[in-house]
C-alpha cells in the first residue's frame, strides 16, 4: 500500500490529535503561574475555535504567537530560567494546533506535545504530575496510531478498546526496563551539572520584607516543610522556625545583609534542652533554609550567618532533605561588638517622627539602663491599645507612624516592623527576624507539617547580659482583639473533619512519594536492599543487578513482541486459533502456509473434515485480500466464525 504522508485529517482524528495535545499542555500549565498558565490555556482554545473549519491567517497566527511570547517574558523580567523555557514551550504548543490539518502535521503535533509532559518535571515532581503525564502518553500512543490506521485505511475496523489494549501492552514492554533503570542505575553523590533556576519566582520567604507583602504567602496553604522529631517534641509555642535575619530599613522595606560564607563568628550559649529532627523542605528555589531557633550544627551544603540564620550553597530547587540539631539559647552574644551595635541601631533620617519622638521620651523616663522596661512598656501597649487582623490599608510614608497611631491593627508584618523601629529609635538594639512559626501535627505518619500560610515575622532585642532575647511583638495582642486570621478563613468544626482526615491522607501519601521517588538519591540506593540483609550496595554489585534486570527485561520485550506478532487483529488472532485446533489430527497450518495450500493439504489427509473448513478458509481469504474494503460488521461476523468453529470429530468418543 503507498503511503500518503499529506492525507487530510478526518474530523475524528483530529479530535484526537487535539485532545492529546491539550493532555500534554494540561500538566505544564498547572505549574505556571496561574495567570500566565490560563492566558496560554485561554489562547489554546482560541486557536482551536478559529482553525477548526480552515487555516488561521498567518498574521493573526503571529499577533498571538508574539502577544504569548512578550506575557512570558514579561510575567519573567525578561530573566531566561527554566520556568521561562517551559512556559515558551507551552505557548508554542497552544498555538501548534492552527496548522494541524494532514498526516504529517497530526505526526508532528504528538512529537512536539510530548516534549510538555517531560518539561513539567522540571518544574514539579510530583504525583499529579506523573499522573497527567502518563495519562497525556497514552492518549498520544492511542492518536499515533490511529494515525497509523488511517494511512493504511483500517480506521474503521479497529475498535478504541483493541488500540487502548495495544498502548497498554507497548507501556508493559517499557515500564520494567525504565524502573530498573530508575532504581539500579548508579548514582553520584552530586550531581555532574545543574538546570537553569527559576526565573519567576514562587512565594516563599525571601530576603527582604515591606508591610502587606506577606498576604500571598500567608494564604498560601502549601506545604513549606515536613518535620520528624527524634526524641523530644518542642511545644508548639516553642516551633520558631529561624530564616532570614533583616537588619536593614530603608523607610519601608527591611532587607538582609549580604553575608558572606564563613563569617558565623557569634557566640550562643545553648540551654539545656535539645532537639534532633530532620526537615523535608520543598523547593523554594532560594538559598534561604529554616531550623529551629537557634541551629546547633551546620549540614553539609550549608553555612551559618552571624545572626545564625542558615543558608545554602545552592539554590534549593528540589526537595531536600536536612539533619539537624537545634536547642533554645541560654545567652546569645552577650558581648555586642560596637559595629554590631551601631548597625542594629541604624534608622532612616525623615521617616516616622512621631515614634521617634515618642522612643525618646521613653528613653529619657527609663534612663540609660532601662533597656528591658522600654520592651515592657511597648509590648504592654500593644496588648491594651492593639488588634490583630489581615484586613489592612496600604501604608504610606510614614508607615510606622501610621501604624502605631492611627491604624493599630495589623498582622505580623506591621507589629514586627513597628517594634524594632521603636526600639532602635530609642537607643534598644533591634533586628527583624523571619520564618514560620508552629506547625500541624498529621497524627497519620506522625510527623509535622509547616505550610507557607505559617510564615511570621517576630523581633530580637539585645539586652545586657542576656545578648539576643526573642521578642514576638504579634503573640503580645489580647486574644479579644483578634479580629481575622487565616484559621478563621479556613474550615473548621466537625463538619470539615472528613476533610481534615482526607488532607493528612493526602500529605501522608505525598510524604511517601518524596521518600520513594524524588528524594532517592546515592545513599538510599546503596541502602536499597538493606530489608532483605544487605546492607549496602556498591556500585559493582548495582550494575550486576542492572544488567540482570536489563536482561529479564529484554527476554520479556522479546516473548511480549513474539506473542502479539501478527495477532494484534482480532480476525487473524482468530484465524490463527482456529489452525492450531487442527494440531491434534497432525495438520495444523504452518506460520508461512497460505490458506488455499492449508486446506488443500487438509482436505487431502482427512476429506471428512473439510467441508465447513474450506467455506471459512474462502472468506478469510476474501477479507485479507480482497480489493473492496471490508466493513466492520463483516470483520465481526467472520470474527465469530472463525472462533465458533471446531473440526468434527472422527468418532462419538474423541475430544473436541
Amino acid at each position: 500500500m503507498s503511503s500518503h504522508p499529506s492525507m487530510p485529517l478526518d474530523e475524528s482524528t483530529r479530535r484526537w490529535a487535539l485532545l492529546s495535545a491539550g493532555a500534554c499542555l494540561l500538566p505544564l500549565l498547572l505549574q505556571l503561574p496561574p495567570q500566565l498558565g490560563g492566558a496560554i490555556a485561554v489562547s489554546a482554545a482560541g486557536v482551536v475555535a478559529l482553525s477548526w473549519r480552515h487555516p488561521m491567517p498567518g498574521l493573526l497566527r503571529l499577533l498571538i504567537s508574539l502577544a504569548l511570547i512578550a506575557a512570558v517574558f514579561g510575567l519573567s523580567r525578561f530573566a531566561i530560567g527554566r520556568d521561562t523555557g517551559c512556559a515558551l514551550l507551552a505557548a508554542m504548543l497552544a498555538i501548534k494546533p492552527a496548522e494541524t490539518f494532514t498526516l504529517r502535521d497530526g505526526r508532528s503535533l504528538m512529537g512536539f506535545a510530548l516534549f510538555a509532559p517531560f518539561a513539567t518535571f522540571l518544574l514539579d515532581q510530583g504525583p499529579l504530575s506523573l499522573v497527567l503525564a502518563l495519562l497525556a502518553v497514552v492518549l498520544v500512543l492511542s492518536t499515533l496510531q490511529r494515525l497509523a490506521e488511517l494511512e493504511s485505511h483500517d480506521v474503521a475496523t479497529v475498535p478504541l478498546r483493541s488500540r487502548l489494549t495495544g498502548v497498554g501492552k507497548l507501556l508493559a514492554v517499557g515500564l520494567p526496563i525504565a524502573l530498573a533503570a530508575f532504581w539500579l542505575f548508579p548514582r553520584m553523590g552530586t550531581p555532574m551539572w545543574g538546570i537553569p533556576e527559576r526565573a519567576m519566582a514562587r512565594t516563599g520567604l525571601s530576603d527582604r520584607m515591606s508591610p502587606g507583602d506577606w498576604l500571598d504567602l500567608m494564604s498560601d496553604d502549601t506545604p513549606a516543610l515536613r518535620v520528624r522529631f527524634f526524641g523530644a517534641t518542642p511545644d508548639t509555642s516553642q516551633m520558631y522556625w529561624r530564616g532570614p535575619v533583616l537588619w536593614n530599613f530603608d523607610g519601608r522595606t527591611w532587607t538582609q545583609p549580604r553575608w558572606r560564607p564563613g563569617q558565623a563568628d557569634t557566640l550562643a550559649e545553648p540551654g539545656a534542652t535539645r532537639w534532633d529532627y530532620e526537615m523535608e523542605v520543598e523547593p523554594t528555589d532560594t538559598r534561604q533554609l529554616v531550623a529551629l531557633d537557634l541551629p546547633l550544627n551546620v549540614p553539609q551544603g550549608t553555612y551559618l550567618n552571624p545572626d545564625h540564620a542558615l543558608q545554602t550553597f545552592r539554590p534549593l530547587g528540589a526537595m531536600t532533605r536536612w539533619r539537624m540539631q537545634s536547642a533554645p539559647p541560654a545567652r546569645y552574644e552577650t558581648n555586642l561588638s560596637l559595629a554590631a551595635r551601631r548597625y542594629a541601631l541604624i534608622l532612616p533620617d525623615g521617616f516616622n517622627p512621631r515614634t521617634v519622638a515618642l522612643a525618646r521620651q521613653w528613653r529619657t523616663q527609663a534612663g540609660p539602663a532601662g533597656d528591658a522596661a522600654i520592651v515592657n512598656r511597648a509590648l504592654d501597649w500593644i496588648r491594651r491599645d492593639f488588634a490583630y487582623t489581615l484586613e489592612t490599608p496600604l501604608l504610606g510614608r510614614h508607615s510606622v507612624d501610621e501604624f502605631l497611631f492611627d491604624q493599630k491593627a495589623g498582622f505580623c508584618e506591621h507589629f514586627s516592623s513597628a517594634f524594632v523601629v521603636l526600639m532602635r529609635a530609642a537607643g534598644v538594639p533591634a533586628r527583624v527576624v523571619t520564618g514560620y512559626t508552629g506547625g500541624y501535627r498529621n497524627p497519620i505518619g506522625d510527623y509535622w507539617l509547616v505550610r507557607r500560610s505559617d510564615a511570621h515575622a517576630w523581633a530580637e532585642v539585645w539586652l545586657r547580659d542576656r545578648g539576643w532575647v526573642r521578642v514576638d511583638p504579634t503573640a503580645a495582642v489580647a486574644p479579644e482583639r483578634v479580629y481575622d486570621t487565616l484559621d478563621s478563613r479556613a474550615f473548621a468544626g466537625p463538619a470539615f473533619q472528613g476533610v481534615r482526615t482526607l488532607t493528612d491522607v493526602a500529605d501522608w501519601m505525598r510524604r511517601g512519594w518524596n521518600d520513594l521517588v524524588v528524594a532517592f538519591d546515592a545513599q538510599q540506593q546503596q541502602r536499597l536492599l538493606r530489608p532483605f540483609g544487605i546492607e549496602r550496595l556498591d556500585d559493582r554489585a548495582l550494575i550486576v543487578l542492572l544488567s540482570g534486570a536489563l536482561g529479564l527485561g529484554l527476554l520479556w520485550m522479546v516473548w511480549l513482541s513474539r506473542r502479539n506478532e501478527r495477532e494484534r487483529d482480532p480476525v487473524l488472532r482468530a484465524w490463527h486459533r482456529l489452525g492450531r485446533r487442527y494440531r491434534r489430527f497432525g495438520l495444523e497450518r504452518e506460520a508461512s502456509e497460505p490458506a488455499s495450500t492449508w486446506v488443500a493439504r487438509v482436505a487431502a489427509a482427512r476429506p471428512d473434515l473439510v467441508a465447513e473448513l474450506s467455506t471459512l478458509s474462502q472468506n478469510f481469504s476474501d477479507w485479507r485480500y480482497a480489493d473492496a474494503e471490508p466493513g466492520g460488521r463483516s470483520a465481526r461476523a467472520l470474527t465469530k466464525a472463525l472462533r465458533a468453529h471446531r473440526p468434527p470429530a472422527t468418532s462419538p468418543g474423541e475430544r473436541r
